[in-house]
């Protein structure tokens, strides 16, 4: 009788009977059906239980009871999580108030101080039981526990490796679970896709106005791709349900793929953002400017006709905007000025506020970056007169993401 270890020869057997019957699927389809076969939730968590295989050369455990085999089982006290997915590496503040998850970090104190942290898959389940978490959660370490005024509890937790869970027990009167270890082999080597990652993130970093933390710049020189997918993974900005993808991942590279590809928010500029670009670097090298900055680049913006059109529905006064920034960039940037004829290149500002854009732009479903969405991409620079500016004429980042969104509905 087959079990697990065949799904991926059922999975081939199951596309060749239904492309008999003129049903075609793809190979990532049929893992999925084949997956949901056994009672697993997907193909991230068989391809965990078959890594766990091949390295003990034994029969893993599976929660779902796919094989009837339990062994290397190690019980811990368990703590569930509604709005988190922790990733290893990381150091995360948990507060704790539901009794079994107390009693759980009481017990856990008495002996080594680690926990398994299980991910809940609705955040609203009160006491989560067998099926209420994910298959693939972290092993941590307590590093500090504070009774807050309330009665509940702030704990500082390091976590430290994933973990397949084979069982989640609620039955005492504190939670547990039942775990297998899950290894990821030898590291591989992947240095292109790893500078890449972390030159996108840096990027992505920017233009979210996310801190990088001190040891960035080491991560480039790190040779395994899996610890850089989840130092980065840690701080993107992402719904829970992709970032337990990426928590179950378990090969090191195709991991980092999936990170890369979530901070991949590359889009064109429409014809008409690309004219307005030109026409900012114009004012900027006319004026012998060496850069163009913000105020150059809201001053076309009163010509883009999606720009302005968000504008004046937001009751500005585009003729006085247009005196004020002419007025600016004429006398107040004699600091940037030169005589060497060069065309004048962007600002570092100018650019956090395309990628802004292009983020904007990707969130909405856009197919192209239009001057609308360069707009919201200059309101973060608050010290800049720009930002200034829209301030000044009631031009919000609230009422222009509101304009946009009710035109994207309409289109």
């Amino acid at each position: 009788m087959r079990d697990f270890r065949d799904a991926k020869a059922m999975a081939q057997t199951l596309r060749d009977s239904l492309q008999i019957k003129s049903i075609s699927i793809s190979h990532g389809e049929s893992l999925e059906l084949v997956s949901r076969m056994f009672g697993l939730a997907d193909w991230n968590t068989m391809s965990a239980m078959l890594l766990a295989d091949r390295r003990d050369g034994k029969t893993p455990p599976a929660r779902a009871q796919a094989t009837g085999l339990q062994t290397g089982i190690t019980s811990y006290p368990a703590v569930p999580l509604r709005d988190l997915v922790p990733f290893p590496t990381a150091t995360y503040p948990l507060f704790v108030g539901r009794p079994k998850t107390m009693q759980a970090l009481d017990h856990a104190f008495e002996r080594q101080r680690e926990v398994v942290l299980a991910i809940q898959k609705e955040s609203g389940t009160d006491e989560p039981g067998e099926g209420d978490v994910h298959a693939i959660g972290v092993l941590a370490q307590l590093l500090e526990l504070e009774t807050l005024p309330d009665g509940t509890l702030k704990v500082l937790t390091q976590v430290n490796r994933r973990v397949l869970i084979h069982r989640f027990v609620t039955g005492s009167g504190a939670f547990e679970a039942e775990v297998a270890a899950l290894g990821e082999g030898p590291i591989p080597d992947a240095p292109e896709l790893i500078l890449r990652a972390v030159k996108r993130f840096e990027r992505y970093a920017a233009a979210r106005d996310i801190r990088i933390p001190g040891i960035w710049p080491l991560l480039e020189q790190t040779r395994d791709p899996g610890r850089v997918a989840d130092i980065i993974a840690t701080r993107l900005r992402l719904p829970m349900g992709d970032k337990q993808s990426l928590l179950a991942t378990l090969d090191p590279v195709a991991r980092l793929k999936q990170v890369d590809a979530f901070m991949d928010f590359g889009r064109p500029l429409s014809p008409a953002l690309q004219a307005t670009k030109l026409r900012a670097l114009g004012y900027a090298t006319e004026r012998h400017h060496q850069y163009a900055t913000l105020e150059h680049l809201l001053l076309a913006l009163l010509d883009d006709a999606d720009a302005s059109a968000v504008m004046q529905d937001c009751n500005a006064d585009l003729d006085a905007m247009r005196t004020s920034l002419k007025a600016y960039v004429d006398r107040g940037l004699n600091n940037i000025a030169a005589q060497d004829g060069r065309e004048a290149k962007p600002t570092a500002a100018f650019e956090r506020a395309e990628q802004r854009a292009e983020i904007h732009a990707h969130e909405l479903g856009r197919t192209a970056v239009t001057g609308a969405n360069m707009l919201i991409g200059i309101f973060p620079e608050t010290r800049s007169p720009a930002a200034q500016l829209l301030a000044e004429h009631r031009i919000s980042r609230a009422r222009v993401a509101e304009l946009i969104t009710g035109n994207a509905s309409e289109t």
